[in-house]
């Protein structure tokens, strides 16, 4: 296996596939968010300092301000934001690139993986946070798709992977 810098990548489900979609009051969405946050913490401990999030909706804005949350404890932090392509928040709620464009800001960090949306986007940017990581936190379901495309390359990459159930 290729030496990987010690650094922590997410992978989890978009809000449409989220059992309680956008509403994050949800008992089931905090009790993620809680799981979320303990482990990103736990990593942190054993020795990362370096995030990388996709910054898709739902999970992936989660992980990242569970990660923004750590960096305000622990200076050392750092925060990637890895971005499929440039209009990654075209289309989503006036909320929703609000709230994309505030935690874009607050990365240390921003990797473009390609200007214009392309059907490999998405997995490109998976692949490369992967690579470019030693662990993968993952929020999952089960559900075939994006989250369970990642998990498996990360496995067949050799990385070490933190699987958080998506409650139901």
């Amino acid at each position: 296996m290729e030496e990987t810098q010690a650094a922590c990548a997410f992978t989890g489900h978009r809000i449409e596939k989220l059992p309680w979609g956008e509403n994050e009051d949800d008992p089931r969405c905090r009790k993620l968010k809680g799981e979320l946050a303990d482990a990103v913490e736990a990593v942190y401990r054993s020795g990362v300092r370096h995030f990388l999030c996709g910054m898709a909706t739902g999970c992936d804005m989660y992980f990242c301000e569970a990660v923004l949350s750590l960096r305000a404890e622990h200076s050392d932090v750092t925060l990637e934001a890895a971005i499929p392509w440039e209009g990654q928040s075209h289309g989503w709620s006036e909320a929703l690139r609000r709230r994309y464009d505030r935690l874009v800001t607050e990365c240390d960090y921003h990797t473009l993986v390609c200007r214009g949306y392309t059907p490999a986007c998405m997995m490109r940017r998976n692949r490369y946070m992967v690579d470019s990581a030693s662990v993968l936190i993952a929020a999952y379901s089960g559900q075939p798709g994006g989250t369970m495309n990642t998990l498996l390359y990360a496995m067949r990459q050799g990385r070490e992977v933190v699987q958080i159930a998506i409650p139901e």
